[in-house]
């Protein structure tokens, strides 16, 4: 049987440094992915995407690894678009008025049809509140920069400015989602160990 650790094969997008900001160019991936507002972390909301994105993502690998293709990888870690209607808010941190899309990457492998026959599975056993917002969707950011934050969440602030004066210097100017990748489950980490992928699309 193949393993594939799809984290190495993308290193380029889930394992950059964290000593300095670097220019990626994103294709397009394709997405489990549930839309919300509120809370990070914490808010109901949050936690039922949560609770709905991982059991799809977790019965595909299983389908996968044991189909026909025989492939078994690692389940791609949680990802979040953030963004807020007023921009104020968002960078303001009025939290409970920022949006979200949270996602998991899903290889190539991963059919439409095959993401159809996971929800049925996950619906007949757990059936999360949730589930019936789960959309599978293509999304590509192109032009952005990313590098690796160590710490909380909270602290995320000047590593943020590092990226956005990266982009000044090329003359360029922000456009899309702040885009983070969790590579730790953060339920489970703590705060201090916390390694996550920070990313901003722009334009020239």
């Amino acid at each position: 049987m193949a393993k594939v650790d799809y984290k190495k094969t993308l290193k380029e997008f889930y394992g950059p440094s964290a000593s300095k900001v670097v220019a990626v160019d994103v294709p397009a991936m394709k997405f489990l992915m549930i839309d919300g507002q509120g809370m990070p972390g914490s808010s109901h909301a949050f936690q039922e995407a949560v609770e709905a994105l991982y059991p799809v993502a977790y019965t595909l690998k299983f389908m996968i690894k044991k189909g026909e293709n025989g492939i078994d990888y690692g389940v791609l870690p949680l990802e979040g678009l953030w963004w807020a209607d007023d921009m104020d808010d968002f960078i303001a941190g009025r939290k409970d008025r920022w949006k979200w899309t949270l996602m998991i990457m899903q290889p190539d492998i991963v059919s439409a049809d095959r993401v159809v026959d996971a929800i049925s599975q996950v619906r007949l056993k757990k059936n999360p509140p949730a589930l019936e917002n789960l959309r599978y969707e293509s999304f590509e950011e192109g032009r952005s920069v990313q590098i690796l934050h160590r710490g909380p969440f909270d602290a995320e602030g000047p590593t943020i400015q590092t990226m956005h004066r990266f982009i000044d210097s090329l003359g360029g100017r922000l456009s899309g989602k702040h885009h983070e990748i969790y590579l730790n489950d953060f339920r489970r980490t703590a705060p201090e160990r916390l390694k996550t992928v920070l990313r901003q699309p722009f334009t020239l």
